[in-house]
């Protein structure tokens, strides 16, 4: 996070509702925080998908029952993000983030404390209420820091502490998890947040409440079909890399053959490849916006239609889950469309694009546990995953052709 200027008067250029704050604030600081609770998040959101294996165990279920708690997870994300968005619009977005970063602390702590299979559901979808309302507000606080031709690059860098979160956070938790027990890989999670909760009180911009941000003119977002095709393209189209990622800790363990401590090394790879994605993502997104989401789209479905040929050499697979992680990117492309196309309606269309990932975080695991239920085994979960992409793919041809065609 450079720029040539350590700070700024906070006069929201980019941010079309945001009431113009008279302070000088160092921005650097702020997106800091505001990534930190974008790590606090990516480290509890995909250490779900690594620790599987052994909460699986811990809690007496088989492994295609335990990815339901992931879904439990995205279900909250897709509940939550529209409701808080709409009913909080008015709530100083500053105030609103600490909130949200408080709940999620004590979810995630209730999380590590889940003393049953039903009872992990539960605190699972708990701790997914807030994300999509977190990010949603954060990327609008980002963006509200810089000219509106660097929007893309604010965003990603308070998605880039989500990408870390895959390189250092999940990883950690991963191997907290293997060393302590499992419970100690959510319970870090209360910990990151309580953390970015500090962060933004210490560092964020106190800005006044939105009066005039209402419910309504926040829901006219669901009247713009450009919004509800960028949403589908996050919700359909990320599913393939969610298909394969929910399910890689076992594909290593169970096909691939590695030790367990393969396990974090290939996660940090991909945290890696997502942390390249989304620097690539947000340049190209304040160059070539749809173009980029078009690349991102097809390059995923091209890595996930290989992973079944690789599954069994550790050192294909590892490289394919590095480039599959760079087609996390599209995050970034997509949250920025949105900008764009949502008007007034800046909260909700921000919150939901998280909840159309989490619809693909829901979908992807789904679809890929279904297959390897089946009978078709760990590596299939590729096939589906290029499957979603294709079809994420084909949203985005039409949402083109609308965009050309009406001008938006």
């Amino acid at each position: 996070m450079t720029d040539s200027s350590p700070a700024l008067v906070l006069d929201s250029p980019a941010a079309t509702d945001a009431e113009p704050v008279e302070r000088t604030v160092n921005f650097k600081l702020v997106l800091l925080a505001l990534a930190m609770g974008g790590f606090a998040i990516g480290t509890t959101e995909f250490a779900a998908m690594s620790l599987l294996p052994y909460f699986s165990v811990g809690l007496g279920i088989d492994e295609p029952t335990a990815g339901h708690v992931i879904s439990a997870y995205a279900l909250g994300v897709v509940v939550g993000a529209p409701i808080l968005a709409v009913f909080f619009a008015r709530m100083s977005r500053r105030t609103l983030a600490m909130g949200l970063m408080a709940v999620f602390a004590v979810a995630n702590v209730l999380s590590a404390l889940s003393p049953s299979y039903h009872w992990m559901l539960l605190f699972r979808f708990m701790s997914g209420l807030p994300h999509g309302a977190y990010f949603g507000v954060a990327a609008l606080m980002a963006a509200s820091l810089v000219p509106i031709n660097r929007r893309a690059w604010a965003v990603g860098r308070v998605m880039l502490g989500l990408s870390i979160a895959t390189v250092i956070g999940v990883p950690f938790a991963t191997w907290l998890g293997q060393a302590l027990g499992w419970r100690w890989g959510f319970g870090v999670t209360g910990v990151l947040a309580t953390i970015t909760f500090l962060m933004i009180m210490a560092f964020a911009p106190k800005d006044p409440p939105r009066p005039g941000a209402t419910p309504l003119r926040e829901l006219s977002a669901l009247k713009n079909r450009q919004v509800w095709l960028t949403l589908a393209i996050g919700a359909i189209g990320f599913g393939g890399l969610f298909a394969v990622y929910s399910y890689i800790a076992s594909t290593l363990l169970e096909v691939t053959g590695v030790a367990p401590y393969w396990v974090p090394v290939v996660l940090t790879i991909f945290g890696i490849g997502m942390t390249c994605g989304t620097l690539i993502g947000s340049w190209g997104a304040d160059r070539a916006l749809m173009p980029t989401a078009g690349i991102l789209l097809l390059s995923n479905a091209i890595f996930l239609v290989i992973f079944p040929f690789v599954v069994m050499n550790v050192w294909l697979l590892t490289g394919l889950v590095f480039l599959i992680g760079c087609t996390g990117g599209l995050g970034t492309v997509l949250q920025t469309r949105l900008m764009d196309v949502a008007q007034d309606a800046q909260t909700l269309a921000a919150a939901l694009n998280h909840s159309a990932f989490n619809v693909a975080n829901a979908l992807g695991p789904w679809l890929a546990g279904m297959s390897i239920a089946a009978g078709y085994g760990f590596a299939s979960s590729g096939f589906v995953g290029c499957a979603l992409a294709l079809g994420g793919l084909l949203i985005w041809a039409i949402a083109l052709w609308d965009s050309r065609r009406t001008g938006i």
